[in-house]
């Protein structure tokens, strides 16, 4: 076996290389300039303690979006010269980012040192749209500010970097091993190096059967009165779904939709929201024009799965209150909580729908910035189980990253415990009493009497009751110029202290969000302008770190109506029960004057 060499190749500094809340984000166009992508790759070797990386293990991979076929073998020609010892890269380049944190922590015994994701997440795909890359440490998840700044400042000075001198004959289409004999820079041996092309699927559905009861999930979706649908917005979740759902379950394939990946997302904006979704909000109901046959049941991922959002019948389940109900179910319905959560945790724009639950069972609940970084230490001691934020990410310690299909088979395993599928969870109390309900008191056989479903809208509602409701809306003003977004929040930082009282919205305090890690005592400052009102409601705006141009003001509204308030006033429709504190913001942000939109992109 011929040995590869390395070259040192001079480069050019590219101002604004600085992560976002998960990783570097911009146009396609963007990374396309010369040297623009090996400048942060090097950045993150040159940042990264060179004891360690010398004969790691990484990952490099992502949700196939346009321009990973280009940067997957030139990441791996410079891991190969700057000491990497392995590479796992999923087949045709695909890992979801939640399977990239489980590969990182479980494959091989947790082997891997860390991994490039490269995605953009739930924003576009194309030529002329967007591409993204990220690290993501030991531990599974988003490298911390630390680390972070450390890359920044490193794409600020860089001077050279350093790659193998030829290209590697890898086939990234099937499974396999390639191994080299190749140079690192600043030594003249040669050394073993190895790429190896893996299942994207095997270690995440592995990690998946440790976590729910699939015996209860199959029973649940082959159930004659029950019908589902799924939608992968021709993101990276496809393959997942097709092995899950068709493979393991049963289900026919029929009841997924834009399951095949593609570069451009076959020209889906892939974002789980009702604004984006547009196949799937149709198909439940909620759509212009119903079908005449709507699902119980529906979901979809984003772009690299990481993201989820849940629908029942005509019914929209909003992640705050998703992840709230999923915490409140948590021990009885998924047999890898069966022992209970030792904590929880949600975004400080995320409603407090989750404190609730806390509150009631006796959890500790953790208020952090946006950005799933932020969960990693509180899981990594234990103080964290479960967690969630707004913008439809939800998950738990099983890994480092939000996790769409995780979130998806969460609902299906509630909806199981409430319709009596649970196969081998001790928890299934609901089903029990049903069944002897019909057996000793009506003297009926359980299959003679059928149990009505218990559906996605009756679930949510009963929480409601139980728990009240955090009536909630996200208004997104995207790609505002950076000078005016900027604008917004300085003005709404003067009027902190200069108003007490906005028409009938009585302001209790008016800060800036400010947290401190309760494990490493670091500080995260400017986290979003909050208005916290006497009767509980919240108004918050806070400037978007995961656009690729330009900044996405983002305005949060959220308002909270007690369990014992009544049927009518907890089942309100949102906009109507919200529009009142929504002018209140509209009229503090000075929102139209200063942007010049008269409305939102996206409302949620």
């Amino acid at each position: 076996m011929s040995g590869i060499g390395y070259k040192v190749v001079e480069t050019q500094i590219y101002d604004g290389q600085k992560p976002g809340t998960s990783g570097l984000r911009k146009k396609v166009t963007v990374f396309q300039q010369k040297h623009y992508l090996e400048n942060f790759v090097q950045a993150t070797f040159n940042a990264l303690p060179a004891d360690n990386l010398k004969g790691s293990t990484l990952v490099v991979s992502g949700d196939g979006r346009y321009f990973s076929e280009t940067a997957i073998p030139v990441i791996c020609r410079m891991a190969a010269a700057n000491g990497v010892g392995k590479i796992w890269v999923g087949k045709d380049g695909l890992l979801s980012t939640p399977a990239v944190s489980a590969v990182i922590r479980n494959r091989h015994g947790g082997e891997a040192y860390g991994g490039f994701i490269l995605t953009a997440s739930h924003n576009p795909g194309g030529p002329d749209q967007d591409f993204g890359i990220k690290y993501n440490t030991e531990n599974g998840g988003p490298a911390l500010e630390k680390l972070t700044n450390a890359i920044h400042d490193g794409t600020t000075k860089i001077k050279k970097y350093f790659i193998a001198d030829e290209d590697l004959s890898v086939d990234y289409r099937k499974t396999g091993t390639t191994q080299y004999l190749v140079q690192t820079h600043g030594s003249t041996k040669f050394r073993p190096f190895t790429v190896q092309v893996i299942d994207p699927v095997e270690d995440y559905l592995k990690l998946l059967h440790t976590i729910f009861d699939f015996d209860a999930l199959k029973a649940l979706l082959h159930k004659p009165d029950f019908t589902f649908t799924f939608d992968a917005m021709h993101g990276v979740a496809g393959p997942y779904a097709k092995r899950i759902f068709v493979q393991e379950f049963g289900a026919s394939e029929s009841s997924l939709q834009n399951c095949d990946p593609k570069p451009d997302f076959g020209g889906i904006h892939p974002d789980p929201n009702l604004t984006y979704a547009h196949d799937l909000v149709n198909r439940m109901g909620l759509g212009d024009h119903a079908p005449t046959t709507i699902p119980d049941f529906g979901a979809a991922c984003d772009g690299d799965a990481d993201r989820n959002m849940i629908l029942g019948h005509k019914f929209f389940v909003t992640p705050s209150d998703s992840v709230a109900i999923i915490a409140a179910y948590a021990q009885d319905a998924i047999p890898y909580f069966k022992n209970g959560l030792s904590g929880i945790a949600r975004s400080m724009p995320t409603s407090a729908a989750l404190d609730s639950v806390a509150k009631a069972k006796g959890l500790n609940c953790y208020e952090t910035p946006t950005g799933w970084k932020f969960f990693g230490n509180l899981m990594d001691t234990g103080k964290c189980a479960l967690c969630g934020e707004e913008s439809f990410g939800t998950g738990s310690d099983h890994v480092r990253e939000k996790d769409g299909l995780w979130a998806v088979l969460a609902w299906l395993s509630i909806l199981a415990y409430r319709n009596n599928t649970m196969s081998k969870h001790t928890g299934s109390m609901i089903g029990d009493m049903a069944q002897a309900l019909q057996q000793t008191v009506l003297g009926q056989p359980k299959q003679q009497m059928p149990l009505q479903l218990v559906t996605v809208e009756q679930i949510v509602k009963e929480h409601w009751a139980k728990y009240g409701r955090n009536y909630y809306t996200r208004y997104d003003y995207e790609g505002v110029e950076s000078d005016k977004a900027d604008a917004v929040m300085k003005h709404l930082i003067s009027k902190q202290g200069e108003v007490s009282q906005v028409r009938s919205f009585v302001i209790d305090t008016a800060d800036e969000f400010t947290y401190k890690d309760p494990v490493d005592g670091s500080v995260a400052e400017h986290q979003g302008v909050r208005f916290l009102g006497r009767d509980g409601s919240r108004i918050v705006f806070r400037l978007s770190g995961t656009g690729s141009s330009g900044a996405t003001i983002r305005m949060y509204i959220e308002k909270y109506v007690a369990a014992d308030a009544g049927e009518k006033e907890l089942n309100q429709e949102t906009a109507p029960a919200l529009q009142k504190l929504v002018d209140v913001a509209l009229t503090l942000s000075n929102m139209q004057k200063l942007t010049g939109r008269d409305k939102p992109t996206v409302i949620t």
